[in-house]
């Protein structure tokens, strides 16, 4: 509700900066955007640990297809069946997802710069809602029918970041946007938790291991009615905002100007390709995804050839990193705000203090892992955990760096730099399967975990030397005041208020 308060400055702050607002509600809904986004990018991974149970007939006398012959018609739950893939099929199940997810990231981004995240990300999800619930119907077809539908996915679920990242760009104040960033982005660890903690309890349900996808796929469609109702490309599109809100976003969200999507200079390839700042984000965020999936994907298979813990058969300990990264995550916002309080601290201080917590902090941890001995398993989850939960303070660091660079195009540079680190998410496995050729190895094993840690060193070294955090002059390369709105000065050499 509007009231009188809501239009008063005092002490150089507007009062409604100091409330929950319209602005955090977007964040919320992008909250659980991507926590759906990765529940569903990794629900398949728990289910197929439930659909392949060899202890049934039914699976030990599947097909190569994956059908059952004694079981012939279409089962529209298709919940009592079970599957014998193998481990190359298993492979390109999990993989095809990711070969869609690639192509879409800078489309994405560019069409919701020009046509609004609000709707881009409708019709992202939705198509993954609607995929993730025919998933189990798509089984009875084969194998590579799931594959295919998984590919769908990884399309319509590539624009996400980039999306989320164009409409931050519009609703974050510069002082907010790593709070706002973090309330977005950790998401996708409350996601992943849930779905690691809660899959075998809903593969135990009535519906069968099926439900996993059907329940997943119907809170996307229920999640698309808030968003419809609540949700906005913009503040100033926005029907609930008051006017006191609206005045401390566009005043405070960037010292560039905010051109609107219809008035948008073509995006200037050349000038970012050619700019230090942005070079040296997309090297940092390829270091780290190259570090992170590295971690995500290997070290179950680290600990149980070398420690003998089978991580996957323990919800607690498979979701223990992600659910110290989601709590990190938000501690680290709660130490920004007293960093900020201080007098004099910069922006770009922030946002290079906090990547090199969630870079050279998990660096050492790393190394220390290499040595950990054989005998010493806890120690081993300890630093495992460590190692993945300090990372979390790179929501305050290089993942919010776009915006500070070009909110304007901010949608694109993710997608620039999300495909690139996918891509590099990628490489890490096949990497590691040139230098581990014995799992039972631990001197290869370390080799492994040192060259991680080169890469998050030099990663972060880069950006601490070249990245920026002043708006750059590619941003607003129309320099025309009908076709852009002058944002005010955020303060002197970027400073934080």
């Amino acid at each position: 509700m509007t009231t009188a308060l809501t239009m008063v400055k005092t002490g150089g702050k507007y009062a409604n900066e100091k409330f929950f607002g319209v602005r955090h509600v977007q964040c919320i809904l992008c909250f659980f955007c991507l926590a759906m986004s990765y529940a569903w990018r990794v629900n398949l991974s728990v289910a197929l640990v439930a659909m392949t149970d060899n202890s049934t007939s039914l699976a030990q006398n599947t097909t190569n297809t994956g059908v059952a012959p004694s079981e012939p018609g279409f089962d529209f739950f298709n919940s009592e069946r079970y599957y014998n893939f193998t481990q190359k099929e298993k492979g390109s199940l999990q993989a095809s997802f990711f070969f869609g997810y690639i192509v879409t990231q800078v489309p994405g981004g560019y069409i919701a710069q020009r046509y609004g995240a609000k709707t881009m990300l409708m019709y992202g999800l939705g198509i993954a809602a609607l995929i993730t619930m025919l998933s189990p119907m798509s089984l009875q077809f084969g194998w590579v029918a799931l594959a295919v539908m998984r590919f769908v996915m990884g399309l319509a679920q590539g624009a996400v970041h980039p999306a989320t990242h164009a409409l931050l760009a519009k609703w974050s104040p510069a002082d907010e946007r790593g709070m706002l960033g973090t309330l977005c982005y950790s998401g996708a660890q409350f996601g992943t938790v849930v779905m690691l903690a809660t899959s075998g309890f809903i593969a135990d349900s009535v519906l069968g291991w099926p439900s996993i996808f059907y329940l997943g796929g119907a809170c996307g469609f229920i999640w698309m009615v808030f968003w419809y109702l609540f949700s906005a490309s913009t503040p100033e599109e926005h029907r609930l905002i008051s006017p006191g809100e609206l005045k401390y976003i566009t005043d405070s969200r960037s010292d560039g100007k905010m051109q609107s999507a219809e008035k948008l200079a073509p995006t200037p390839w050349k000038a970012i390709f050619s700019s230090l700042p942005f070079l040296s984000l997309l090297v940092v965020h390829c270091t780290h995804m190259f570090g992170y999936w590295l971690l995500l994907m290997q070290i179950p298979t680290y600990m149980k050839k070398i420690y003998h813990v089978d991580i996957k058969q323990g919800a607690l300990l498979s979701s223990l990193p992600y659910m110290v990264m989601l709590l990190l995550s938000f501690f680290f916002v709660w130490l920004s705000k007293v960093l900020q309080k201080k007098e004099g601290m910069s922006l770009s201080f922030n946002r290079k203090i906090f990547n090199s917590i969630g870079h050279w902090i998990p660096m050492l941890s790393l190394i220390a892992l290499g040595y950990v001995p054989a005998d010493n398993a806890p120690l081993a989850v300890t630093l495992l955990t460590l190692t993945v939960g300090i990372s979390g303070a790179t929501y305050l660091g290089f993942q919010v760096n776009h915006i500070d660079l070009s909110p304007n195009y901010a949608g694109t540079l993710m997608g620039i730099t999300n495909c690139a680190a996918n891509v590099m998410s990628g490489i890490a496995p096949v990497i590691v399967g040139q230098i581990v050729v014995d799992e039972t190895s631990v001197t290869e094993w370390r080799l492994v975990f040192l060259l991680a840690a080169a890469f998050y060193f030099l990663g972060n070294l880069l950006f601490v030397i070249f990245g920026r955090t002043e708006v750059q002059w590619w941003d607003s390369p129309r320099d025309n005041k009908e076709d852009a709105e002058q944002g005010t000065p955020l303060a002197p050499n970027g400073q934080v208020k």
